[in-house]
C-alpha cells in the first residue's frame, strides 16, 4: 500500500502518464437469427459514434480536460470507433492535483476518439452474435491516457453506470517519472492499492471482484462481474413468459458460463 501523498512541488511541468484502459461486456440471449440480426441494429443505434462522442465528452469534463479535435467512424456493417485528443485545463490543476492525491470515487452520471495535448481518449466497440447458441456479446473498449495533474480514475463510476456493464476488465497503469523542486524523480503521484478504491459502494457491493496488483511497478487490474443474475435483463427481443422451464434453464446455463467464461479469461470445457 503506498503511503499517503503530500502536494508536490515540480519542477516545471508534471510528466507522469497516466492510462486507464476498459474492456465492458454486455451479454444478452437472441432465440432467433432475426432477433440477433435486431440485436447488431439496436447496439449500431445506441453505441453509434455519436452517442460514444457524448460519452466521451462528459469523461473529458470529469477529468478536468480540454478538447483538441474530435475523430469518429461507423464501421459497416456494425462497430464505431472515437478518439479525442485533450489538454489539462491549468485553471483546474490545484484542485485536480488535490483530488487525484486522494483514493476516492470520482462522479457519478448524474453528478468519441478525441485528441488531447499529450494526452487522449479513445473508444471501439465489438458487437458479435453466435451464429448457432444464440449468445450475443458486445464490447466496448475504451482508454483514458493523460499526462499532467488529471486523472483518468475520476472516470471510473461514470463508464461503468453509462454502459450497460456485465463484465469488466480495467487495467491502470502509471508511467515515466516527473520531478521536485529538489530534482528527486517521483514515479507515482497519487496513493492507490486497487482501482477498486476509486469505485462507489453500489458499484463494489454490485460486482464480484478479482484484483492482480504489481505495486512497485505501478500496475493495476481489477476484474469485475455483476453478482445479481435476473434472466428477463438479459433475453433480448423475448421475456421468461416466451419459454418453457427447461428453456430458461438451458439458456441461463448458456449466459452464465459465456459470462464466466469472459470473466475468467478460458473456456470452461477445456
Amino acid at each position: 500500500m503506498h503511503r499517503p501523498f503530500e502536494k508536490l512541488k515540480l519542477h516545471g511541468f508534471n510528466n507522469l502518464t497516466k492510462s486507464l484502459s476498459f474492456s465492458i461486456y454486455d451479454i444478452r440471449y437472441a432465440k432467433t437469427q432475426l432477433q440477433r440480426k435486431e440485436y447488431l441494429d439496436y447496439i449500431s443505434q445506441r453505441y453509434s459514434a455519436e452517442r460514444l462522442t457524448n460519452i466521451l465528452e462528459e469523461v473529458v469534463d470529469i477529468i478536468g480536460a480540454n478538447i483538441l479535435n474530435v475523430a469518429r467512424q461507423d464501421y459497416d456493417p456494425q462497430g464505431a470507433s472515437v478518439t479525442l485528443l485533450i489538454s489539462d485545463e491549468s485553471q483546474l490543476e490545484s484542485e485536480a492535483q488535490s483530488s487525484v492525491q486522494k483514493a476516492q470515487p470520482g462522479p457519478l452520471p448524474d453528478s468519441v476518439v478525441a485528441h488531447l495535448d499529450k494526452s487522449h481518449i479513445c473508444v471501439h466497440t465489438y458487437p458479435e452474435t453466435h451464429p448457432v447458441e444464440g449468445i450475443c456479446t458486445f464490447r466496448v473498449d475504451i482508454e483514458v491516457s493523460t499526462c499532467g495533474v488529471i486523472s483518468p480514475l475520476k472516470a471510473v463510476n461514470y463508464l461503468i453506470h453509462t454502459l450497460e456493464s456485465d463484465i469488466v476488465t480495467l487495467d491502470y497503469r502509471v508511467r515515466g517519472f516527473t520531478r521536485d523542486e529538489s530534482g528527486k524523480k517521483h514515479y507515482i503521484d497519487h496513493a492507490i492499492n486497487s482501482i477498486q478504491n476509486f469505485m462507489t459502494q453500489d458499484t463494489l457491493s454490485a460486482y464480484q471482484m478479482l484484483d492482480v496488483n504489481i505495486y512497485q511497478e505501478n500496475l493495476f487490474h481489477t476484474k469485475m462481474m455483476l453478482k445479481e443474475f435476473n434472466l428477463n435483463q438479459y433475453l433480448f427481443g423475448i421475456t421468461k413468459r416466451d419459454l418453457s422451464e427447461q428453456e430458461q434453464k438451458d439458456i441461463t446455463h448458456k449466459l452464465q458460463s459465456e459470462m464466466k467464461e469472459i470473466f475468467y479469461g478460458r473456456n470452461l470445457s477445456e
